[in-house]
């Protein structure tokens, strides 16, 4: 049993905090408590340091009793490197075996997805990517008449039909399991997969849907083709690896007492990010109904969990333990703001405003309320721009500022010219869909469109690499195994076999990022069609089938790119105000941050939250309410300083006309 002393928090303190700080009594809890628990954090209450400090400690009495080690899980891979970068150099030992620092995706794949498909097919799977796997799907859907599955002849011809009616359905359905058998949903965590003939144009009385035998047949095809994917083809969707956990779990259930015995701490940080799959999976294994010898301890904020996939968590999918800390203190938010962020909470707790201005005195600034008329909404940015200098002027706002201005919203953009969304305050808005990927179906798309935002050739880099693989996959080129190559299988081959070629190739990539960096794309792109041939004649090939995939058109251009990345932005006397979503923002602090209202499902937030604003008890029992009050919670708690929220004169006129206006300043943009 691990004692942590008040010796070990200092020690900690020491490395995490500046001098002169030192832990209050609520994270010095967290920290001594080595229990299964939660950890209720208000935001910006530093619970990630806090559990950096508990790992720092459990370094110190490493190796552990009986050889166990320690898991920490985060969402992103981002987290995973900032841990690292905040304590790596002084817990060597927490970075090895036994112990595992990763994404849940990442520990899911190491320790139960590859080894159930490496121990059932003798191989493993050659990536588990969902670009990757879409791009299987792709190729096969162009070849339907190749998967024939000895079924009977009418099932291909419906699922052509299929195919051309949703063409959608073939990449999102998905295997999964209950206690009594393997069946196919509609994509992860949805119903169970329906088999219906596409009606299209036919009129509702001359319609006829597939018998019941078509159908099972049908079904049948689905299922076959799906396992030829993971199995023949050797690629998984990031969602395959969670039905490949369950499957292994429940043929071989002694996984879960190894799997504790292997790491008797378990942390999961941002835990309210968790999908119900991952939830779930995690509970099965580390929890088991308070039966687990782990020490499970999940930390996060409950009232930020605003994601589920890409919507709205409706249901909470973490309920908390009996055994629950609490952080109230917010080192982010202040005073002023604190008791407003409190009230949006779907879980009630409390939040202490603990952020002062440097000089230790307490930041005294009202949330602003901008009231604005059809013909003031695109004032409303310049307007918040023009509050903070006049704040900064006043010595109330730092200048420099410690953290970016931001204005955010919850919607976009709406089709209907009478619904506001976030580019009707911002008409320069672009809505991006372009994501950094490592598949896109030409070659210039790869030298494009990377990571502009890392200070390092590594974005660049990869994506020349996987350009190439792409190249090699393409021309059906394998490595000595048979499998598709890997970036680093590919590197080490050719400096094996082709050492003079490999260092060549590297000067090459280094001379190719450093150009693209100087926006010299077509060159770079020049010089690699350029280099294809004699980069496939090392594997005795030429370009044949990969001809078009070089030679094609991109679907991107870098005026696009640049245009999206420099739209976004409000530009005024040193003032930069960044403009994005509610969702582009979680977990990021703010010096001042503008919430705009947006329309959705039939109301604005200030009418789903006018008794928040009024002060009075809100019903939370509605379903767009709750949503609501999620956005809310999130937007509204970024900033240090400053709170601006946007409100239609009709809409503040009608629900808002009695706000307290000692609590809020308010400001009518059709008066100045």
């Amino acid at each position: 049993m691990i004692n942590v002393t008040d010796a070990d928090i200092t020690y900690a303190e020491k490395i995490l905090l500046k001098e002169g700080q030192s832990f209050d009594d609520e994270r010095r809890a967290f920290i001594k408590d080595l229990t299964t628990l939660d950890l209720q954090a208000v935001p910006g209450s530093g619970k990630t340091t806090a559990l950096l400090a508990k790992l720092l400690i459990l370094e110190k009495y490493m190796p552990l009793k009986n050889g166990v080690g320690v898991l920490v899980l985060s969402h992103t891979n981002a987290a995973v490197d900032e841990i690292y970068s905040k304590i790596g150099k002084y817990a060597p030992k927490l970075f090895r075996y036994p112990n595992f620092i990763g994404t849940i995706q990442s520990f899911v794949d190491t320790f139960l997805a590859i080894p159930y498909y490496s121990n059932k097919h003798k191989k493993k799977p050659y990536r588990i990517d969902n670009e990757i796997y879409n791009e299987k799907i792709e190729k096969c859907l162009s070849n339907l008449w190749y998967y024939k599955y000895d079924l009977p002849k009418d099932t291909l011809k419906h699922i052509a039909h299929i195919k051309n009616a949703n063409e959608s359905v073939f990449y999102n359905y998905r295997f999964q399991i209950d206690e009594d058998r393997v069946f196919l949903t509609k994509a992860l965590n949805e119903a169970e997969l329906q088999i219906n003939k596409p009606r299209g144009n036919t009129k509702k009385q001359n319609y006829q849907d597939y018998s019941v035998v078509e159908k099972k047949n049908i079904y049948e095809w689905f299922k076959r083709f799906k396992v030829g994917i993971l199995v023949k083809e050797e690629v998984l969707h990031f969602d395959d690896a969670y039905f490949l956990a369950k499957l292994h779990i429940k043929r071989h259930p002694n996984i879960v007492n190894l799997l504790q015995k292997r790491f008797h701490f378990t942390f999961v940080d941002e835990m309210q990010d968790m999908d119900i799959h991952q939830h779930d999976l995690l509970e099965s294994i580390f929890f088991e109904n308070g039966a687990s010898s782990s020490i499970f301890q999940r930390i996060g904020d409950i009232n930020q969990a605003i994601y589920n996939g890409n919507s709205v968590h409706i249901n909470e999918i973490w309920s908390q333990r009996t055994n629950t800390l609490q952080i109230r203190g917010s080192h982010r938010i202040n005073n002023r703001l604190a008791p407003i962020i409190e009230r949006l909470g779907l879980t009630s707790y409390e939040i202490l405003g603990l952020n002062k201005n440097d000089d230790g005195t307490e930041i005294d600034i009202k949330p602003h309320i901008l009231v604005f008329d059809d013909s003031t909404k695109e004032n409303v940015i310049p307007r918040f721009a023009e509050i903070i200098i006049q704040l900064q002027a006043e010595g109330k706002i730092p200048s420099p500022s410690k953290h970016k201005f931001m204005a955010i919203a919850w919607r976009k953009e709406h089709e209907d010219s009478d619904k506001l969304g976030l580019s009707d305050y911002w008409n320069n808005y672009s809505v991006s869909n372009l994501k950094t990927k490592i598949d896109y179906k030409v070659l210039k798309d790869y030298l494009l469109f990377y990571d502009r935002t890392k200070d390092t050739l590594e974005s660049i880099r990869k994506q020349v690499l996987n350009a190439l693989l792409k190249i090699l996959r393409l021309e059906s080129i394998f490595d000595d195994n048979n499998r598709v190559y890997s970036k680093q299988k590919l590197l080490n081959d050719l400096k094996e076999h082709h050492n003079e070629e490999s260092e060549n190739l590297k000067l090459l990539i280094y001379k190719w990022s450093i150009s693209c960096i100087n926006d010299k794309i077509e060159d770079v792109y020049l010089s690699i069609k350029e280099y294809v041939p004699n980069f496939l004649s090392l594997f005795g090939k030429t370009m044949i089938n990969s001809q078009e995939f070089i030679d094609g058109a991109s679907a991107i251009n870098i005026e696009q790119i640049e245009i999206i990345e420099h739209s976004n932005f409000y530009e005024t006397d040193d003032i930069r105000i960044e403009i994005g979503t509610v969702h582009s923002v979680k977990g990021k602090t703010h010096t001042a941050t503008l919430y705009l209202e947006t329309f959705f499902q039939g109301k604005y937030e200030s009418e789903y939250l006018k008794n928040m604003f009024l002060n009075n008890s809100i019903n939370k029992n509605g379903v767009y309410i709750k949503q609501a009050m999620k956005m809310c919670y999130v937007g509204f708690s970024r900033p240090t300083h400053l709170l601006c929220v946007a409100i239609h004169m009709e809409r503040f006129e009608r629900v808002l006309a009695d706000i307290d206006r000692g609590m809020w300043e308010i400001i009518d943009l059709s008066t100045t």
